[in-house]
């Protein structure tokens, strides 16, 4: 048996009404088929993009901080725990906590450092670098926190990483997640 294209049954069932009834019928029968083809590549696609990276996936802490130049750097870790390999793009959200996990001073702001996409394979580490004068060198220090929280670029989830940290001039910020380590 011959198998007619959609558009030529149509048209074969359609009484005469004329070019313009013959050219909408065959419109339509090449738009459902192109929409029919062209889902096929995005679904492909879709199962080859990584996932991003849930909190439960990850374990974050401290790395060793340094200063220079007047100021205090330290290394957010961001761990994947997780059986399969996860995404993260761009700047996590880190605050300052006490003892009774109160924000002592703003939020951290963006160091306004480009960023890409980190995927991060099973047992790898990515880092955000949190960045504060050493000391008061244009204002006072904040009390010094317990605790940092930190959203994960992406999630709306904390964590709360023990850290002794002083926010000192005002100056608190953040670099994005990077495998380099840079601020």
């Amino acid at each position: 048996m011959i198998q007619i294209p959609y558009p030529l049954r149509l048209l074969r069932t359609l009484p005469r009404r004329g070019p313009a009834a013959v050219l909408t019928a065959a419109l339509l029968g090449l738009t459902a088929a192109g929409a029919a083809w062209s889902a096929t590549p995005a679904a492909a696609r879709a199962s080859t993009t990584v996932r991003t990276c849930a909190v439960s996936d990850l374990y974050l802490a401290m790395g060793s901080k340094e200063g220079a130049a007047g100021s205090l750097y330290w290394p957010l870790r961001f761990t994947n725990t997780g059986a399969t390999s996860c995404a993260l793009r761009g700047y996590p959200g880190v605050s300052v906590l006490d003892t009774a996990h109160h924000q002592i001073g703003p939020a951290a702001t963006h160091s306004g450092r480009s960023y890409g996409t980190v995927t991060l394979a099973p047992a790898h580490t990515a880092s955000a670098v949190v960045r504060t004068t050493n000391g008061p060198i244009g204002g006072p220090c904040l009390r010094t926190g317990t605790y940092l929280r930190v959203y994960a670029p992406a999630s709306r989830t904390a964590t709360l990483v023990p850290a002794s940290w002083t926010t000192c001039s005002g100056l608190f910020q953040v670099g994005p997640v990077n495998v380099q380590g840079a601020f």
